[in-house]
């Protein structure tokens, strides 16, 4: 495959009007785009319009003569460090996993760093145990930007890459999303996240559309390396010198402990394109990790909470770069895709709870998108009463 000024969403191809297969009909394949100018809606890190390359900060890799990068292998003076962020001994074992799993890629990684969140029982057992990983302890506020942020400063890699604590990548995983690099124009690549749900299994009521609410890739997403606006949090990576030019990951907008905040990655990615427009971040859904669903996140208690969490999430990010920006993506999601599973589960016997499912993950993250915006002007002023050494009311806010 080629990475050229051309590459993106085509008429015909894995596109917002026409997604390619999903999770549910190809391993590899993942996740939507889209929302409403008119309705606030939902919040998913999506596939983004086709954006142009040019030179940002150029790579070790010289690019070959005729200005075209093949996609073949992954740059052999590049050096990877993946930063892996965990906050509680509750999924020791899908650590131990992560980490083995990193350990035993094809392609070799530079350094493993792992950044625990404010637990020092945690802390004090992974410096026993994993040999041959630098353990920190997270030096900002609690939560996943801060611990990221940690994981970023130490780096020495030219790619930071960041797998979440339950999710392990496949043996070509760590190739796959480094691959792209050889074109010194790509700015980030995100893999594919494929969910590992408990016994029996996907529930019924679960529709693919919606695998992001356990931080999966879903329905729609292209099959083929394709530009986006953001990657996946769970199995992404960044050119060290991305976060040099535009800064860490936002606090405040993350997950902190199992509140189930997010799009710290969507604003990331926002802010990255604002300072350079044309710079690219690819989707590669060969980069393959598996992400274990626990059984509590397979619930529709949690549907539920994740889906107006994100909403929330989601106004953070427009008062902070704006809705064109925030919401952009997101109107094809609504528009296209969701209706168009809707009629899918309401034609299908037995797929009738799936279509119910949609509306009401629609309405949730759209209520808590505007839970959030309705709430921000007091922050707003709370903030300011703060600055004069006031005594502001306290007020529920998108953070709390």
């Amino acid at each position: 495959m080629r990475v050229t000024a051309s590459t993106g969403i085509t008429p015909g191809g894995a596109d917002d009007s026409h997604p390619a297969s999903g999770p549910s009909q190809a391993a590899a394949g993942t996740a939507a785009a889209g929302a409403t100018a008119a309705v606030p809606a939902p919040v998913i890190p999506a596939q983004a319009h086709p954006v142009g390359i040019v030179t940002a900060r150029p790579a070790a890799t010289a690019r070959p003569a005729d200005g075209e990068a093949q996609i073949s292998a992954p740059p052999a003076a590049l050096a990877a460090s993946v930063v892996i962020c965990a906050y509680t001994l509750e999924r020791w074992d899908d650590l131990v996993a992560a980490i083995a799993s990193v350990r035993h890629q094809r392609t070799a990684a530079h350094e493993i760093i792992l950044v625990v969140d404010h637990n020092d029982a945690l802390l004090a057992r992974a410096r026993a145990t994993f040999d041959g990983v630098t353990v920190l302890a997270n030096t900002g506020a609690r939560g996943l930007s801060a611990a990221r942020n940690t994981g970023v400063r130490a780096a020495r890699g030219d790619i930071v890459v960041f797998l979440d604590d339950d999710a392990h990548g496949a043996p070509d995983w760590l190739e796959h999303l480094l691959a792209p690099y050889v074109e010194p124009t790509v700015q980030g690549v995100g893999g594919a996240a494929v969910p590992t749900w408990p016994a029996p299994g996907r529930p019924a009521w679960f529709p693919p559309e919606f695998d992001w609410v356990v931080g999966c890739s879903y329905e729609g997403l292209p099959t083929s390396a394709q530009p986006v606006r953001n990657p996946i949090g769970a199995a992404m990576s960044f050119r060290r010198s991305v976060f040099d030019r535009v800064g860490g990951f936002s606090d405040g907008i993350g997950r902190i402990g199992s509140t189930p905040l997010g799009c710290e990655e969507t604003e990331l990615g926002i802010r990255l394109r604002q300072a350079d427009p044309q710079a690219t971040i690819l989707y590669e859904p060969r980069a393959l990790v598996h992400h274990r669903v626990t059984p509590a996140r397979a619930s529709f208690t949690y549907f539920r909470k994740r889906c107006y969490a994100e909403g929330r999430s989601k106004a953070i990010i427009s008062g902070q770069v704006g809705s064109a920006d925030a919401l952009a993506t997101e109107r094809t999601y609504v528009y296209r895709t969701l209706p168009r599973a809707v009629w899918r589960d309401m034609r299908t016997p037995g797929r009738r709870r799936g279509a119910a499912s949609i509306v009401s993950g629609l309405v949730l993250t759209a209520a808590g998108y505007l839970h959030g915006r309705l709430l921000q002007p007091v922050a707003a002023r709370r903030d300011r009463a703060d600055d004069r050494g006031g005594q502001a009311r306290p007020a529920g806010g998108p953070t709390s």
